[in-house]
Formats: structure tokens, sequence, C-alpha cells
């Protein structure tokens, strides 16, 4: 049974969307042009492919972001940002700024860049 979601503000549904280490990451590589599977695995270095498909399944599924199969061989899909999802992206732009700005300051900042 799945639980359902009663956000107590904007945030907790934001989260529920974008929670977690990959979907912000994808949404900051699909903000300027659609991309295909094989780009987005190697721009979210360290991404199993397991769960970039699941990352991508879900915000394709909330309206965020579209796939389009070109049914070609090879195969070739892209994921493209929707106009929705253009939304979110823009909401995240001041934390991505924050990072930038702080990132010499955060001991955690410093452990993930040395790795």
């Amino acid at each position: 049974m799945e639980k359902k979601m009663d956000p107590v503000c904007g945030l907790d549904v934001a989260l529920h969307y974008i929670g977690g280490k990959w979907k912000p990451i994808l949404l900051f590589h699909l903000q300027h042009q659609p991309r295909r599977f094989g780009e987005l695995k190697r721009l979210a270095a360290g991404i199993s492919e397991k769960v970039l498909i699941q990352q991508l399944r879900d915000l394709t599924d909330a309206g965020i972001l579209t796939r389009h199969d070109f049914r070609e061989v090879p195969p070739r899909v892209e994921y493209t940002i929707t106009g929705f999802g253009r939304t979110l992206a823009l909401a995240l732009q001041p934390l991505c700024e924050w990072g930038n700005a702080n990132r010499q300051t955060l001991p955690a900042a410093e452990a993930s860049a040395d790795a």
C-alpha cells in the first residue's frame, strides 16, 4: 500500500519529486537541451544504469521530463525537460548558486571534490 502524501509545506511537495542525489543533477543537465541516455550516464558520474533508468522513469511519470523513442536501430532515446520541469529547474538554480558560493567552506564539499 502506498503512503498518501500529506505535505506540510511546498518543500515537502518539491522534495517528493526531486528528492535524492540524482534527480536534481539530471534536471541540471537537461535544462538547456535534450540528452540521450548514454550522455546522462556520463554526465551523472557514478550513477548506475539501474538507478538512472528508475530516476528518469520517475521524472517522466511526474511530467517533469518527456521521453522520445526514435524507434531506430541502434536504439535512440532522448529525454527533454517539459515546461513544468523547467519551473522546477529554475527553482533549483538558487541552490546551485548557494553551493558554488559555499563550496570551499563546507567540509562535505571538500570530501566529495577529492573523490
